[in-house]
C-alpha cells in the first residue's frame, strides 16, 4: 500500500506542468481566538492557550515529509502581526504600546483580529491558473479577498505583495489584487476551486460557490463565504476558456454542518476527485459535468454518509487531506493524524487504498494538530501552484526550500517564536517586537527586500 518515491523531480521535463507546494509558515502570534463562524475546530478552542513554537515546527515538519516524497516544496512567509494599522485605523493612537493596550482593554476583539495568524492557510490565499491552462501563456494568480471574516479580511494586500514577490518574472507571471469585497464578490481563493488535469491536456478548473446573487437555497447557522459571481470573475481573471470551467453549489447542509469551505468535504488531483457524497447541492448533476469535461480519465472517489457522516468528516478533516500525484501516475493521500485515530475515517481509507482501481496508493499521516485545533488541515496549510520547469525557474528563489533551508528556518523559529501564548499575551509590546526582528531576519535571509508595512513596504 505505501510507497516510496525519489527525492528529485526528474519527471518534470517530461510533463506539462507539475505541481508546487507552497505552505503558509505559521506565524509568532498563532492563538486561539474563535474567529471563524461555521469553522466548528476554531470556535470550540477559543480562549485555548496556544503553542506557536510547536505549530510552525508542526508545519515545517508536513513541509520535509512532502519534500521527502519528491515533490517541489515552498513556502509563504508569515504576515505581520499584530496588525497595528487596523487598530489605528479605528481611532486609537499613542505609541505602539498605548495602542496595543487601549485596544486590549477597550477593544478586545478588534485586538484578536489584529493578531490572528489565520494568513498560515495559504489555500486561502489566492487562485491559480498554471501558463499550460490560460489564453496568454502566462501563470496566473488572483488574490482573494477573504471579506467573509473581519480577521482574515486585512490579508489581501499583504499576499499581493508576497506573491509578487515570488511571481517576480512579468513575462511569465500575473498576480491580480483581489475582487472588490462589495457587492457580489465573496472570494476565499483556492480553497473553492481544484485543477484536474490528464494526459497533459490543459486542465479543468472545479469552482464550487455557497452563494449568489440570484438566490436559491442558503445555510440557515453559518455564512456561505464564496459567491458564484466572484468565482467566475476569477476565473477570466485566470484567462481561463469558459468550456474549461466547472461550477458547482455547496451543500447548505453541508455549510450548517462546519463545511466552511469546499476543501473540507472535497479534494481532487490528476483525474481523481475525493469528495463527500453530500458535498454539493446536486451531486449527480455535478459529477455528470465533471465527467464531461475533464473525459473518460475522470475518477470520481465518493465517501458514502452511511461510512463517514458529515459531522464526522469535519471532525477528522478527511477531506482536508492534500492528495498529490506522483510521477507514475499514482496519487498520495496526506492526512491528519486525527484521521488515523478515527476508526470510521481510518477505515475509508483503507478501504480507497485496497481498491485496485483505485489511483490512491499510498497514505501518509502527519501530526499538524496545533492547526487542527485552530480549523486547518493539511490541504488549508498549502498553496498549490502548477509549473512547467521553465516557471520553476523563474520564481523567487528565496521561497523554495531544500534540506538545508529547512535546518535553517527550524533554527529561525526556536529562536523567535513563543512556547505558548495566552490571550492576555497579545497586548504584550515585547511580542510585537518579538514578531517584526523575526521578520525581518527572514527576508533578509529569503531576499526579498521590504515586503512588510513596519519595513516601509508601500502599497501594492
Amino acid at each position: 500500500m505505501r510507497k516510496t518515491l525519489p527525492a528529485a523531480n526528474p519527471y518534470i521535463s517530461r510533463i506539462a506542468t507539475f505541481e508546487a507546494n507552497f505552505d503558509g509558515l505559521v506565524g509568532p502570534t498563532h492563538n486561539y481566538a474563535g474567529l471563524s463562524q461555521g469553522n466548528i475546530a476554531s470556535q470550540s478552542n477559543a480562549q485555548a492557550v496556544s503553542r506557536p513554537r510547536r505549530a510552525a515546527l508542526q508545519g515545517l515538519a508536513k513541509m520535509r515529509a512532502v519534500a521527502g516524497l519528491g515533490f517541489v516544496q515552498g513556502f509563504l512567509p508569515p504576515q505581520e502581526r499584530p496588525a497595528l494599522w487596523t487598530l489605528r485605523a479605528t481611532g486609537l493612537s499613542g505609541s505602539d504600546e498605548q495602542v496595543l493596550r487601549s485596544a486590549a482593554r477597550d477593544h478586545p476583539l478588534l485586538l484578536a483580529r489584529a493578531c490572528s495568524a489565520s494568513a498560515m492557510w495559504t489555500a486561502n490565499a489566492a487562485t491559480i491558473a498554471p501558463a499550460h491552462d490560460t489564453d496568454d501563456g502566462r501563470l496566473h494568480a488572483v488574490v482573494a479577498n477573504l471579506r467573509a471574516m473581519p480577521h482574515r479580511s486585512i490579508e489581501p494586500p499583504q499576499t499581493l505583495r508576497t506573491l509578487r514577490a515570488l511571481f517576480r518574472d512579468a513575462s511569465r507571471f500575473e498576480v491580480h489584487a483581489a475582487l472588490d469585497a462589495s457587492g457580489a464578490f465573496g472570494d476565499e481563493g483556492a480553497a473553492n476551486h481544484t485543477r484536474l488535469a490528464t494526459g497533459g491536456a490543459p486542465g479543468i478548473h472545479f469552482f464550487v460557490h455557497g452563494a449568489s446573487a440570484t438566490g436559491g437555497p442558503a445555510p440557515t447557522r453559518h455564512p456561505a463565504r464564496q459567491t458564484l459571481e466572484a468565482s467566475r470573475e476569477v476565473a477570466r481573471l485566470l484567462r481561463l476558456p469558459a468550456s474549461r470551467c466547472v461550477h458547482a453549489r455547496q451543500s447548505p447542509a453541508a455549510i450548517d454542518a462546519g463545511v466552511f469551505h469546499n476543501d473540507v468535504i472535497c479534494v481532487g488531483a490528476g483525474g481523481t476527485l475525493l469528495h463527500h457524497e453530500d458535498a454539493f447541492m446536486d451531486g449527480t448533476a455535478t459529477i455528470d459535468a465533471l465527467h464531461r469535461a475533464v473525459g473518460n480519465a475522470f475518477r470520481p472517489l465518493v465517501v458514502h454518509r452511511e461510512e463517514l457522516s458529515v459531522a464526522e468528516a469535519v471532525s477528522t478533516y478527511l477531506f482536508n487531506s492534500q492528495l498529490l500525484q506522483g510521477p507514475d501516475g499514482h496519487q498520495i493521500l496526506v492526512c491528519p493524524l486525527e484521521v488515523r485515530e478515527h476508526p470510521r475515517a481510518c477505515a475509508v481509507v483503507d478501504r480507497i487504498l485496497g481498491d485496485p482501481s483505485s489511483p490512491v496508493k499510498t497514505a501518509v499521516y502527519l501530526d499538524v494538530r496545533e492547526s487542527m485545533r485552530n480549523g486547518g488541515g493539511p490541504a488549508c496549510l498549502r498553496l498549490r501552484v502548477p509549473l512547467d520547469e521553465a516557471g520553476r525557474a523563474a520564481l523567487h528563489p528565496g521561497f523554495l526550500l531544500s534540506p538545508e533551508r529547512m535546518t535553517w528556518l527550524q533554527g529561525w523559529i526556536e529562536r523567535h517564536y513563543p512556547e505558548e501564548l495566552r490571550p492576555e499575551d497579545l497586548c504584550d509590546p515585547t511580542l510585537l517586537r518579538r514578531s517584526r526582528d523575526a521578520l525581518d531576519e527572514l527576508t533578509r535571509w529569503m531576499g526579498v527586500g521590504a515586503i512588510y508595512p513596519f519595513q516601509g513596504a508601500t502599497p501594492p
